[in-house]
């Protein structure tokens, strides 16, 4: 059904998937995998109906946790296009709020009513549904979409999960138009906030339910007189072997430290693998000596038995030792749960009204032992997103910044983050101690109370940020207003930014391969309690992951500098003067490396000049190189005066002896993969104003007539280079004098955020101005069609026609006839007295002399002499011959072989040109020396025979 490139936009790759057709590695892979799910599931992209639930909870948990956040998103994006859904777990949409309240009106009810559900199941590629289905934040644009009704849109989509059990209960979505998808990394942050805010709020009324859970546990005991519950020993009784191994031992002893870290009455339901159920109740209990604690006692459902002895260890015990699994069981629908305990005995017993027994004491800890092991869980799943997270782009800066993003605010209410100017600038990194560039300030609020982004900081060496520089360790201060060598930086700045609340600093050493780059700050204000050690631990784990991140994109900075220069150095700075064309250029980077792109123009024989246009695929060095040998042997072909579509098949053979000689063909031999490149050449004829063009797999050009329309020709496309053995085809189009030639790569035209054809025709609306400059359009396009964040280099040649004045040539039929050379002189000496040019005529009469005899002699059928009068004087004499002329040194014993020597004395350049009738010798005439005969020519001119 065929291939869609990577240059196709997203409306075409869709319509290309939904015939059947290959688009791997042109739409994104999230985004094709829900594609292939809803064909799976046989969606119809134009018939998507979606279930609509009644009986969805409007007052439930998630709701109320969402309702004070999502009030505040809606005062956020008053007056805008922003559709705010919250749905459940299921996919069912909970609550709608909208920027503008017509929107509501306006909006089918599908995209404005709660209760329709958006799984992907049923809607297909959607936010919410990625977002369930990937379990992380996901954008969905335009046609990435599954359903057509939503091909206009765009969404940003986040599970919002509880804090303690790390189920997904929810999804925040915003919708808003595609057009207004530019700002898609400060909706990331903002809707990476709510959700955190709504979590958080979750986290708060876990609490509240397991007090009314507890209270009704209490209630339930004092209706129900205890029946006894301790043996002889004097532990509870019910503990004989019920068949549970170590692994369910494990799963009830973690549910257990959650329940004691939590200080509260409280009884939840805990499945164990094999469907089978166990009740954990808690109870606040005090020694003798007044230490408060908690203990854990399990109700089993009849025939189980508990296979362990009584434990009345703190977490931290048998749960954690070596081989224990901590594999989560499955759960009851709603997790782990409390349940009515109405009808439940306390433990000790005989059973309750449901048929479940009494089990006995699981664990006895500390409040504050539970709570380091909950505290250690969420360390733990900050890092693991900080894996994530920090090191997504190759920007020294940028990768800062996702340090400061990731720290706050569960780690720290600010950040700043200083790091020496030559790690900013790819350079090996010098000592920071001496001076460092303030890279980064972030934090809850937006007036940061720190010295602002941008400025160089210089601090004394008392400050805790140059200490743990000097040490390479984090340094500690627990109260800042007792820190005298903070404050005694700059005492007023000091006390500014304590009377904001910052109570607390770590500061820690980014080191990457033993060498500092800088310093990360981070304060703390909201939370009363000062940093501690597991703080300043976590805060340098943070910041050492951070650091490899920050050096591995400053060694791509130095790189990228590097092969930006190499690619800048073997580019064109300027062309060769002719009269053919007037041309304008530009050359711009991807942002996020520098790839192979080139252009050229070269100045053929006859006022002739070629435009040349590439791309080597990939990025980095390898491409840039390649870019430049490539470069350099289209020129040198290109001297060969050879048609387009030859030159491309030389071309051809050369990036497939560069595959075989290099070793590219094998990747485990060391190469990087096979050299692919794309490539247009064209040539333009002032004299008949037709363009010759032929295609390598590259886009077309597009011609702007004098009047303004512009049109883009229907070249035969041919294949990429490398690929061998495939013919390439030309076409001729005229081109009135005026015209202009726009030949670029496809980093103009290609970007994930609009289709092919859309850019295109933005292309041609932005062209279509006559009379217009070529750096005028250079301007215009760069300003208009560019994408903001180009992913590829991109590569712009403009080139407006001229056409030779008819007047500045001239044409004569010759006879294979010797005697008509003589004529040929005359009118050639009168020709060259019209131009003003009667310092030439004498080595003009020579040159003509020559190549006319010797297509006598050696050539074939009629013979035309043309001169053409530019910024050289060119003698052209052609034949219908297909044998080329070779110049040799001939002997003083010879009779004959120093005529073309002759000519190459007296031209300022010569050569061969082969056409589909014969061949054409020419040769150029310096115009601005009284003669062209050089010494070694006039000691020859008394072998030449009269004629």
């Amino acid at each position: 059904m065929g291939v869609v490139g990577v240059g196709s936009g997203p409306a075409r790759v869709r319509e290309q998937f939904l015939r059947g057709g290959t688009v791997e590695g042109a739409v994104r892979s999230p985004i094709l995998s829900s594609w292939q799910r809803s064909q799976e599931l046989g969606l119809s992209p134009d018939a998507c109906d979606l279930p609509y639930r009644p009986d969805i909870d409007l007052e439930g948990r998630l709701v109320s946790a969402a309702r004070p956040v999502l009030d505040r998103l809606e005062a956020r994006f008053a007056g805008m296009n922003m559709n705010v859904a919250l749905a459940d777990g299921h996919g069912a949409v909970l609550q709608r709020r909208f920027g503008s309240p017509a929107m509501a009106r306006q909006l089918a009810a599908i995209q404005s009513v709660p209760g329709f559900v958006f799984a992907e199941q049923f809607a297909g590629t959607n936010g919410i549904g990625l977002a369930l289905a990937e379990r992380q934040l996901i954008n969905v644009y335009g046609a990435e979409h599954f359903a057509e009704r939503a091909q206009t849109n765009a969404c940003s989509a986040i599970p919002v999960r509880d804090p303690l059990s790390g189920r997904i209960e929810g999804i925040l979505c915003f919708g808003y138009p595609l057009a207004d998808a530019e700002a898609d990394a400060e909706l990331n942050l903002l809707i990476r906030r709510a959700a955190g805010a709504i979590e958080r709020r979750l986290l708060k009324q876990s609490s509240a339910r397991e007090r009314a859970l507890l209270q009704a546990y209490l209630d339930a005991r004092q209706r129900r007189a205890p029946a006894g519950g301790t043996g002889a020993d004097g532990q509870p009784t019910g503990l004989g072997a019920r068949g549970l191994d170590r692994r369910d031992e494990t799963i009830l002893k973690e549910q257990a430290a959650g329940l004691i870290s939590a200080a509260q009455r409280a009884a939840v339901d805990v499945w164990l693998p094999g469907g089978r159920q166990v009740t954990l109740l808690s109870h606040p209990v005090t020694s003798p000596s007044g230490v408060e604690g908690v203990a854990i006692e399990a109700v089993f459902a009849p025939g189980q038995r508990l296979a362990v002895p009584v434990d009345a260890e703190a977490p931290g015990g048998p749960a954690q030792q070596p081989g224990a699994s901590t594999d989560r069981p499955p759960r009851s629908p709603d997790g782990v749960t409390g349940r009515p305990l109405t009808t439940a005995r306390t433990p000790g017993t005989t059973g309750d009204a449901t048929g479940r027994e009494p089990g006995g004491l699981i664990m006895v800890g500390e409040p504050e032992v539970g709570r380091y092991a909950v505290a250690a869980r969420r360390r733990l799943e900050l890092l693991s997103e900080a894996s994530t997270r920090i090191g997504t782009t190759l920007d020294v800066a940028g990768t800062a910044r996702e340090l400061a993003e990731m720290a706050v605010p569960r780690l720290a209410d600010y950040v700043t983050i200083d790091l020496s100017p030559t790690v900013l600038r790819g350079e090996e990194p010098s000592d920071p101690r001496t001076g460092l560039h303030r890279t980064v300030v972030h934090g809850f609020r937006a007036d940061c109370p720190f010295y602002p982004a941008g400025e160089r900081v210089e601090l004394r060496s008392t400050t805790p940020q140059l200490r743990a520089l000097a040490d390479g360790q984090p340094v500690l201060e627990p109260e800042l207003s007792s820190a005298g060598g903070w404050i005694a930086q700059n005492p007023e700045h000091a006390r500014s930014i304590l009377d904001h609340g910052v109570h607390s600093l770590v500061a820690v050493p980014l080191l990457a391969r033993g060498i500092a780059l800088g310093v990360a700050s981070f304060y703390r204000s909201r939370d009363p309690a000062p940093y501690g050690d597991d703080d300043r631990s976590l805060a340098l784990e943070l910041a050492t992951r951070a650091a490899i991140c920050i050096d591995n994109a400053r060694r791509y900075t130095r790189e990228h500098a590097m092969v930006l220069a190499l690619q800048r150095s073997l580019l064109p700075h300027s062309f060769p003067e002719q009269n053919a064309v007037e041309v304008a250029h530009r050359y711009m980077p991807a942002a996020s490396g520098v790839g192979g792109d080139w252009f050229d123009v070269i100045p053929l024989s006859s006022a002739r000049v070629a435009l040349v246009v590439g791309d080597v695929v990939g990025h980095g060095l390898h491409a840039a190189a390649t870019m430049g040998r490539l470069r350099t042997a289209a020129r040198n072909f290109a001297e060969l005066d050879l048609a387009p579509d030859e030159l491309l098949t030389h071309l051809d053979n050369l990036v497939g002896r560069l595959d075989r000689d290099e070793g590219f063909e094998d990747p485990s031999a060391g190469g990087t993969g096979i050299i692919g490149a794309t490539c247009l050449y064209a040539i333009y004829d002032p004299t008949s104003q037709q363009c010759v063009m032929a295609r390598a797999g590259h886009p077309p050009p597009a011609l702007v007539a004098p009047d303004g329309s512009v049109t883009f020709p229907d070249l035969p496309a041919g294949p990429p280079l490398g690929l061998g053995g495939l013919p390439f085809e030309t076409a001729a189009f005229h081109l009135p004098e005026g015209s202009q030639l726009v030949l670029y790569t496809d980093g103009l035209v290609a970007d994930r955020r609009r289709d092919l054809d859309t850019a295109l025709d933005q292309l041609g609306r932005v062209l279509a101005r006559p009379n217009r400059a070529p750096e005028d359009t250079c301007d215009a396009v760069c300003h208009s069609v560019v994408p903001l964040h180009p992913t590829d280099d991109i590569a712009l040649l403009v080139a407006r026609t001229h056409a030779l004045p008819p007047g500045r040539i001239a044409t004569w039929e010759l006879p294979t006839d010797p005697s008509r050379v003589r004529d040929i002189r005359a009118a050639v000496t009168r020709r060259l007295s019209e131009w003003g040019l009667d310092e030439v005529v004498h080595a003009t009469q020579l040159l003509l002399s020559e190549l006319v005899t010797n297509a006598i002699r050696y050539g074939s059928g009629p013979i035309q002499v043309r001169l053409l009068h530019d910024r050289t004087l060119t003698c052209e004499v052609a034949d219908t011959s297909s044998t080329a002329p070779h110049l040799r040194r001939a002997a003083t014993t010879d009779e004959g072989g120093r005529g073309l020597f002759l000519v190459a004395q007296l031209a300022q350049t010569w050569g061969t040109r082969y056409t589909a009738d014969g061949k054409v010798i020419w040769a150029e005439c310096a115009l601005d020396a009284t003669s062209g005969r050089s010494d070694a020519a006039e000691s020859y001119l008394h072998d030449i025979p009269a004629i």
